[in-house]
């Protein structure tokens, strides 16, 4: 990891689109930022969902304008507002800090209660950045792409809403690995390693390790384990039986699946920056989260 220095004049505020219940903290917040001396923007719809009043110290803007103009973006909610936020400004490079209105926030790392005095760490230049992949992913019907998305936590193929299993192919690198059949794959990078991979017995990864873990949802034969994969690894999936098949992005965007339809991974040429604050450590957020070691009573 690396500090990040300088001071951002331009900060973008994002929050959840049901936002009634960030809005105090998005307001205290955009008027502490304010008074700092940073030029406050408000992602539009966010903008939309708080409401405003004259004296609120902020424009409006699109992702687009954000992407444009901020230094950092400062997420407010929980996880899926920081994959939202995330794969909507991957190409634009701007760094995202998360401040958690959700439950378990992985991603975004800074409790509600300590929001202000780690605003000030950001603003005069103490906290560390991170580097995560993401995954370019292709649908190809018929030889032809039909649709292609972004994906920060992982991809999923499942069985959709029919109950039955599905089969496929996969291919590593163009050669041959396995049939499956299973209720559906995750294809997840290190950082969605701890989201629903993790509750489907995939490997937990350091968002620093450069792979992808593959890991099957309820397989029929239980040969077929989680593996991990190069993160340089070309990735394809080819549908050969289903019913009703699904690919999800994030668990945020859904695309229908056919029968000889293609799912094409990779590792994408975008990336996304986190900042954490001083003393951020990934091993020590995995023992709160996930409950670790805690000590027995008494001692």
């Amino acid at each position: 990891m690396s500090t990040f220095p300088r001071f951002p004049r331009t900060i973008a505020l994002i929050g959840r689109y049901q936002s009634a219940g960030i809005a105090d903290a998005l307001r205290q917040l955009a008027r502490y930022l304010h008074e700092r001396g940073a030029t406050v923007v408000v992602e539009e719809e966010t903008a939309a969902n708080v409401g405003r009043d004259g004296s609120d110290p902020w424009v409006g803007g699109s992702f687009e304008a954000i992407g444009a103009s901020a230094d950092v973006a400062i997420v407010l909610g929980g996880d899926g507002t920081m994959l939202n936020a995330a794969r909507r400004l991957a190409r634009y490079k701007v760094p995202l800090v998360g401040v958690n209105q959700g439950r378990l926030g992985f991603m975004t790392d800074i409790a509600r209660s300590d929001m202000l005095t780690c605003m000030e760490d950001l603003l005069d230049g103490r906290f560390v950045s991170e580097t995560r992949m993401l995954l370019d992913a292709e649908v190809v019907r018929e030889g032809k792409e039909i649709d292609e998305n972004l994906a920060l936590n992982d991809v999923v193929i499942d069985k959709g809403a029919i109950g039955r299993m599905i089969e496929f192919e996969l291919f590593i690198d163009g050669e041959f690995i396995y049939n499956l059949r299973a209720d559906g794959l995750i294809v997840s990078t290190p950082t969605g390693s701890t989201a629903y991979a993790l509750s489907a017995n995939g490997p937990i990864l350091h968002p620093q390790v450069a792979g992808i873990a593959l890991v099957p949802l309820c397989p029929h034969a239980l040969t077929n384990r989680p593996i991990l994969v190069s993160a340089d690894a070309e990735i394809e999936l080819r549908i050969t039986h289903a019913v009703d098949c699904r690919a999800h992005f994030d668990g945020q965007v859904t695309v229908d699946l056919r029968r000889d339809d293609a799912v094409r991974l990779r590792r994408s040429d975008y990336s996304i920056c986190f900042l954490h604050p001083p003393g951020y450590s990934y091993f020590a957020m995995l023992r709160q989260k996930l409950q670790w070691s805690e000590r027995p009573k008494g001692q």
